[in-house]
């Protein structure tokens, strides 16, 4: 038996991502949230399990995201980090951070004047520095199915694959993305980051020959654990040199994989 398990963010979906510089104020979409986190060895991109639309942004805005979070006991997650961090600490390096909740509604502003779908991709979270505390950015990432996903998806089906996503985006929204292309819920792996997704591909392979698709260095150790790692550029046209070193194959669109020999 074969498995195709697929990344969300880049790969499946079309995504535009608002990043708030805390430090300067400003808005930013034109730079990856991965990327930002590998820019610095501390730094965690930090997912917020709640609903930017409804949730995020009707809460008090003064308050400050520790405020937000601690009182209202929202479930997060990190996704994405270079480090080995205990999330159950996260709470106590936040104690003290000033930055707001209105920081996070600014980018959601920003994403939905795009017109993006805040709910079928990642959501809402932050990029903290794990050494200080600081939040350096608060982030929301919206999303558009890729056209050509859905007749990729059915074909794939119809030639016996069955299909997996994991991802670093927030569950819930991968559970409306698993809704939207008809493969069952249970298939979907939420706020999975390096490691896990690694290690889900490493568990499916007990029972099927799997192929990685993903377009990010968060897939970087799955791409490689797969028996084919496949690098989509549909999203990215210029992925940095690690991620394309550590797939078996580069494709521009989502369609192409049809055409591997696998």
């Amino acid at each position: 038996m074969k498995a195709v398990v697929f990344d969300n963010s880049g790969t499946l979906i079309s995504r535009y991502r608002a990043i708030k510089d805390i430090q300067s104020g400003q808005i930013n979409d034109h730079v990856s949230s991965i990327d930002l986190v590998d820019q610095h060895p501390h730094r965690a991109l930090v997912v917020l399990q709640t609903d930017p639309a409804t949730c995020i942004i009707n809460a008090r805005s003064k308050q400050t995201i520790y405020e937000f979070i601690s009182r209202n006991k929202v479930p997060f997650d990190i996704s994405y980090s270079s480090l080995d961090f205990d999330k159950t600490e996260l709470l106590d390096l936040i104690k003290d951070e000033k930055t707001q909740v209105s920081d996070i509604q600014d980018t959601i502003r920003a994403v939905i004047d795009k017109e993006y779908n805040v709910q079928i991709c990642s959501g809402s979270g932050f990029i903290l520095n794990l050494h200080n505390g600081k939040i350096d950015f608060t982030i929301t990432a919206g999303g558009k199915v890729f056209p050509e996903v859905p007749e990729v998806v059915e074909e794939l089906k119809r030639r016996g694959f069955h299909i997996y996503v994991a991802s670093g985006d927030r569950t819930k929204s991968l559970e409306q993305l698993a809704s939207f292309i008809n493969i069952p819920s249970r298939n979907v792996f939420g706020t999975a980051n390096s490691r896990r997704k690694k290690e889900i591909v490493q568990e499916l392979k007990k029972k099927y020959k799997v192929m990685m698709v993903g377009n990010s260095a968060n897939d970087i150790l799955a791409l490689q654990e797969a028996n084919l790692g496949v690098l989509t550029t549909q999203q990215d046209e210029n992925p940095a040199e690690k991620v394309i070193k550590a797939a078996d194959v580069v494709v521009d669109n989502i369609k192409d994989i049809l055409d591997i020999n696998f």
